[in-house]
């Protein structure tokens, strides 16, 4: 695809790319015996349900809106679990969701009632539980860091779980392995494992990043069919996010300028790392630049700024086999998941476009963004 008929910005999501990610995610899904379902949270195109569908027809959410967005552009009740419900938004939480998760007993107490009293279908109930055990290693993103607020932890729960509490869900992984959910099983079936002959299903959560190049994806549906032969009663649902959208597409970018301070170059681009690449700085991670390398002496050298007001809208440094200029195209690989979610109009930066690299090698406009969009935000 010829990059300069691509608007700048742009996140450019990749069909062939994205239907090879969800085939492997239908074909674990159906090897292992369980449902795989999409969390919202990494990635909410919902123009790009139609393909998605195709492949899985469920998908979880995180608050009301999601669990709107689920009931109607996929056309299914979502598997529903927040950190808080409230007593505004709950009231919809039943109507809109097959699965509802309580991150606390309190919260459970107090709004079981409300889906007992539901007139229509009955999603089921269930507990966020909180293994006091995980992989993840950045503090940010570990759900069972010392006094988290997600979860219930195994000594808050009596002999049997409260009345109406049909199901558990723990969610401990972070873009991790196969080998991690079974370190993480371990610890379940530990603290937890006496409730499981009791419930109707166990949804393990996301972070599952099966669609990454090494994972084994042999071991998970090994993994999953001895858990399953174990509890042959449990329906096993698992939601990963990232990896739907995982290395399925770009943001490309174009230099606006150039500075120079102390010896330090910086190519300012028409984006910005808080507003359009905000996972950069919070993880921290550096992400790949097509045609980029790490810095090489003697090479032109570059740190990358973005077009917001932070000072530490930045990244950097990375090698170009040539010198950059003002109108040069910068893509940043693998910016589909999470950033297309994450996005904000801080300082009044626009959002990127958002398109479709079609299979056919169309660029499909799903969004342009415009000072309307911005000024909606502040109302």
């Amino acid at each position: 695809m010829d990059i300069d008929k691509i608007p700048s910005p742009c996140y450019v999501m990749e069909e062939r790319l994205f239907r090879d990610n969800l085939a492997l995610i239908k074909r674990v899904g159906d090897e292992a015996g369980v449902n795989i379902i999409l969390a919202f949270k990494a990635f909410a195109l919902w123009k790009a349900f139609p393909v998605v569908r195709e492949y899985i027809p469920f998908a979880t959410a995180s608050s009301r809106y999601e669990a709107q967005l689920a009931f109607e552009e996929m056309g299914s009740p979502a598997h529903t679990c927040s950190p808080a419900y409230t007593e505004e938004d709950f009231p919809a939480i039943p109507a809109f969701s097959s699965h509802i998760t309580f991150n606390s007993l309190s919260q459970f107490e107090r709004f079981y009632p409300a889906v007992k009293a539901f007139k229509g279908r009955k999603a089921s109930c269930g507990l966020r539980i909180n293994p006091e055990y995980s992989e993840v290693e950045t503090e940010l993103y570990n759900p069972c860091a010392p006094g988290s607020r997600l979860g219930v932890v195994a000594g808050k729960l009596g002999e049997r779980l409260p009345e109406g509490v049909e199901g558990l869900h723990f969610h401990t992984l972070c873009e991790s392995s196969s080998y991690d959910l079974e370190k993480t099983l371990a610890e379940v079936e530990r603290r937890f494992g006496r409730y499981l002959p009791d419930v109707k299903w166990l949804n393990m959560g996301g972070g599952h990043l099966m669609t990454r190049r090494g994972y084994d994806t042999a071991h998970l549906v090994s993994l999953l069919r001895s858990f399953k032969a174990k509890y042959p009663h449990l329906e096993i649902i698992l939601e990963p996010g990232s990896a739907f959208a995982w290395q399925t597409g770009f943001l490309l970018t174009t230099v606006v300028d150039i500075v120079e301070n102390q010896g330090i170059l910086t190519a300012v681009i028409d984006a910005s790392f808080a507003c359009h690449m905000p996972d950069c700085l919070e993880m921290p991670y550096k992400p790949v630049v097509r045609g980029a390398t790490e810095p090489i002496s003697g090479k032109p050298t570059y740190r990358i700024g973005g077009n917001s007001c932070l000072s530490g809208d930045s990244m950097g440094e990375w090698s170009f086999d040539k010198p950059l200029a003002v109108g040069d195209k910068l893509i940043f690989e693998d910016m589909i998941h999470y950033t297309t979610v994450k996005t904000t109009m801080f300082n009044g930066v626009p959002h990127p476009t958002i398109a479709l690299r079609s299979l056919d090698d169309q660029l499909i406009i799903y969004r342009r963004f415009t000072y309307d969009d911005y000024k909606h935000r502040m109302s």
